[in-house]
């Protein structure tokens, strides 16, 4: 007949053996000692062998080959129940969100803004990603990412949230860089604001070149510091050491661009909505 194991006669059984005998175990298991007797004969009973030789003159025990191969497997199965029993009561692992941020987002103003979230959400592990809109959107869809912020044209799909981008021409302040063809210090291929600039550029029927490539936005604002180029850059992007231009100058004012939240094609889990509503709440480009 089958029957399963109770941990609690178990725990008596390698107490009798380890204390020695019957009376010391009762106190480490906090019963009387013809509770631990009884149990013990409910095991040996259960299991159909005997299991301890009581030594009657001196009060001891001693294992049998039998009561020796089970008090292995009761001291495994006995840690084994204590970890579970550590593991279920300890907190919950963090749930892990993945966020795919734009490249020239990245630095101060993400970390402020993650740091607002991680003491909002202490049971949520932030893992951020950036990249370039195409790519956070390929990652996107590969399920690689859980929710991305894209810079796109406005309205330009479904989105969780969405924020208006003014976009201004900036040149240095100190070293005018107008020449023809118009150097353009831009981002690399695929980012909204080189593909602007250039088409901008084109329309007033003016040659342009690329003067400077950088995949972050220090490089491209250094450059323009430096009188390397003229860039197409965010409002909030714009230094000291930059000069802003308009029309008069050959550069007409640009629409604004849209920074927008989207997610993939999964369901959104309550974290991941956390987080989007988040994002929506505090987020002010």
């Amino acid at each position: 007949m089958s029957f399963a194991f109770d941990l609690d006669l178990l725990r008596t059984f390698a107490a009798v053996v380890d204390s020695g005998g019957f009376t010391r175990a009762a106190e480490r298991v906090h019963l009387t000692q013809s509770t631990v007797s009884q149990q013990v004969k409910k095991l040996e009973a259960n299991i159909g062998r005997v299991l301890l030789l009581r030594d009657k003159s001196t009060g001891g025990v001693q294992t049998t080959e039998e009561g020796e191969v089970l008090l292995s497997y009761a001291r495994r199965l006995l840690a084994t129940a204590e970890e579970a029993m550590e593991t279920i009561r300890k907190p919950a692992a963090p749930k892990t969100v993945r966020l795919g941020v734009p490249e020239d987002f990245a630095g101060r103003r993400l970390i402020d803004l993650l740091s607002g979230f991680s003491l909002a959400s202490p049971h949520i592990r932030l893992d951020t990603v950036s990249g370039w809109s195409t790519e956070l959107r390929r990652l996107l869809e590969a399920g690689e990412i859980d929710l991305a912020l894209v810079k796109r044209e406005p309205g330009d799909g479904a989105s969780l949230a969405s924020w208006n981008e003014e976009l201004v021409w900036v040149e240095s302040a100190s070293r005018p860089a107008r020449e023809d063809p118009v150097p353009l210090a831009v981002f690399p291929v695929g980012c909204i604001y080189r593909e602007r600039a250039i088409r901008a550029v084109e329309r007033s029927g003016r040659r342009w070149r690329i003067a400077y490539t950088s995949q972050g936005l220090m490089g491209v604002q250094a450059a323009v510091a430096s009188g390397l180029g003229i860039s197409l850059l965010p409002s909030d992007a714009v230094l000291p050491e930059h000069r802003k231009l308009g029309p008069s100058e050959g550069f007409d004012d640009q629409p604004d661009s849209e920074l927008a939240l989207i997610k993939g094609r999964s369901r959104l889990s309550s974290e991941t909505k956390f987080l989007a509503d988040f994002l929506a709440e505090n987020l002010h480009p």
